[in-house]
């Protein structure tokens, strides 16, 4: 395992973070302690120190399955939750990213996690509603008062991660150090706007569900779609029946085959995929049911992927422009911008 440092910040980080939303048995659809507990001492085996929770995932029973296993060694670890989503339907401020829930949810984390601070608190959506000003304020009295020391974005819009990243620069507060975003073979729209965001804040970049709900294991195809009807992840957000969308499939697909010339399971190519991201360095968050699912995708830091076959990865499912990317992209626009010069033109 190699480390990587945590955009601005000094803090190192594993290549790869353990995600620990399958931690407990609450939804009818995680595992066990004793996985969970057999999954994260593999993890620190391995050398890993970076483990991520949310303070709704299982309902809580995540992070204090999480709290029991740090117990002893939590110096070593890097440990980051999340706050935003409801803990309480009928509370309205049991959600959002005001400053009471902040403070609330926080407090709860570090009772079930039994830690005094947490090394990275994410902001795990955009409330449509709160002011960048009381987001950052709020937590840079978190880090001055010791209980976080980093603080990230979570499935925020770019234009409100630079805002905020603005402002908390021109007030003296606590920046974002890294984001957290849905990324993957499949899903790739971030690449339109947030490695250049990453790049121009120096933020890190993770990735959540980086095997796309499992399409990208090789498990799901057209030939198995019927069996794979009772699947919980068909069943609920962020995927359901759209999980095997035809285009997705042809993905998956096309993934497996290349895994198969290069003599790897696709899950660990999907993986190995992040890892080589030209554009610039992303950590995936790796989840799993079973043991033998999470040796298996740990295996992707063994595949050293050349550039032919980066390309024929990138190639499976290039993003479509957006605007106003797609204009900047014309030779119509090139040349209006930069002369018949365009083309010697170097950044």
């Amino acid at each position: 395992m190699k480390y990587r440092i945590l955009g601005r910040s000094g803090l190192r980080v594993s290549e790869l973070c353990l995600g620990t939303m399958t931690f407990g048995e609450d939804l009818g659809t995680g595992t066990s302690k004793e996985v969970s507990r057999k999954i994260y001492g593999r993890y620190r085996e391995a050398g890993g120190n970076f483990l991520d929770t949310a303070n709704i995932y299982t309902r809580g029973t995540s992070e204090r399955m999480l709290g029991e296993f740090i117990a002893g060694e939590r110096e070593q670890v890097v440990v980051a939750s999340k706050y935003s989503m409801s803990t309480n339907l009928a509370e309205p401020n049991c959600s959002g990213n005001h400053r009471k829930n902040m403070v609330q949810a926080l407090e709860d984390s570090l009772q079930r996690l039994n830690t005094d601070y947490l090394d990275i608190y994410w902001v795990h959506g955009w409330d449509q509603v709160t002011r960048a000003d009381e987001v950052m304020r709020a937590l840079d009295d978190l880090v001055r008062a010791g209980k976080v020391l980093h603080v990230g974005a979570s499935n925020l819009p770019a234009w409100y991660i630079a805002a905020a990243n603005t402002l908390a620069a021109e007030r003296n507060l606590t920046p974002f150090t890294a984001l957290q975003m849905h990324y993957n073979l499949v899903e790739r729209s971030i690449e339109a706007e947030f490695f250049d965001l990453a790049q121009a804040h120096d933020m890190a970049l993770t990735a959540w569900s980086p095997l796309a709900g499992g399409l990208l294991t090789g498990k799901f195809n057209r030939d198995a779609e019927q069996g794979a009807a009772d699947d919980a992840r068909l069943n609920k957000a962020p995927y359901g029946p759209a999980m095997l969308a035809e285009h997705r499939l042809a993905i998956a697909e096309g993934l497996t085959k290349l895994a198969s010339t290069i003599g790897c399971e696709p899950a660990q190519l999907a993986l190995a995929w992040l890892l080589h991201r030209r554009q610039g360095s992303v950590i995936p968050i790796l989840g799993a049911r079973t043991q033998e699912q999470f040796d298996t995708n740990m295996a992707c830091l063994d595949i050293c992927l050349n550039q032919t076959q980066i390309d024929e990865l990138d190639s499976l499912a290039p993003p479509p422009p957006t605007y106003p990317a797609s204009l900047f992209q014309t030779d119509f626009y090139r040349t209006m911008m930069h002369g018949d010069k365009s083309d010697q033109l170097e950044p």
